[in-house]
């Protein structure tokens, strides 16, 4: 099955449910070594009618930006805790397909198995994209936490609220006495390599590079570079 034909984006909150049930038993968490030399970043922003998605391509390891590009899309899905990637889904997987370069992996400001049906954003469109995807979050939606310590690389486990033997995150701090980030694995590979992954990313801020590119591209801001941002109406 091609992404393509993942599933319908109109659909019932009812049948989103049912979708995410489906392709949460898809998922695989594990990591197989590939080779990376590009990392994406994908940043949503939400207005009163419309998503504004933006995904940015970045070089590995050096972190150089070399491609961006935003596309407005209306809703076609209500608001519902849960279920935000039906909501957002539309506008990601448009700004992905303007990209000339697709990334070998990608970190999305959204959670991945960290949800309360093991299936947030960056898992969804890991399955979409058919690419490693990353959930680095600025807040918690779901598990429970001790705090990591205040050094950059401390880290504490982000526990299942219902299985008290599952680990569904990191609660990862990536510079010194900053706020911490939630780190959740979405496709393709596993915690320990995208608590690695995200610190390699995360050179002087809060955010990984490609997070926080997508998030001032969203904004309107150009890349550094000779290849051109593309916002597009979806």
């Amino acid at each position: 099955m091609s992404p393509s034909d993942l599933h319908a984006w109109t659909v019932s909150p009812d049948e989103a449910i049912k979708i995410q049930a489906e392709l949460r038993g898809r998922l695989v968490l594990t990591w197989d070594g590939r080779e990376v030399t590009t990392v994406g970043g994908v940043d949503v922003g939400l207005e009163e009618k419309q998503a504004r998605a933006s995904v940015v391509v970045l070089r590995y390891p050096d972190l150089t930006p070399l491609e961006g590009a935003t596309v407005e899309a209306p809703f076609t899905f209500p608001y519902i805790p849960g279920l935000l990637a039906f909501r957002e889904g539309p506008a990601v997987v448009a700004a992905w397909e303007k990209l000339r370069t697709k990334p070998d992996l990608v970190m999305f400001d959204a959670q991945g198995i960290a949800h309360p049906r093991g299936i947030g954003l960056a898992s969804h469109m890991g399955l979409w994209f058919e690419r490693p995807s990353i959930g680095v979050a600025k807040s918690r939606l779901y598990g429970h936490h001790a705090d990591p310590g205040p050094n950059r690389g401390d880290a504490a486990e982000l526990w299942d609220e219902h299985d008290p033997d599952s680990i569904v995150g990191m609660v990862l701090r990536t510079q010194a006495d900053v706020s911490p980030v939630y780190v959740s694995v979405g496709h393709l590979i596993d915690l320990s390599h995208s608590v690695e992954f995200v610190l390699k990313c995360s050179t002087r801020y809060r955010l990984p590079e490609p997070s926080r590119w997508a998030r001032k591209v969203a904004r309107g801001e150009r890349l550094p570079t000779e290849l051109s941002d593309q916002t597009e109406l979806f």
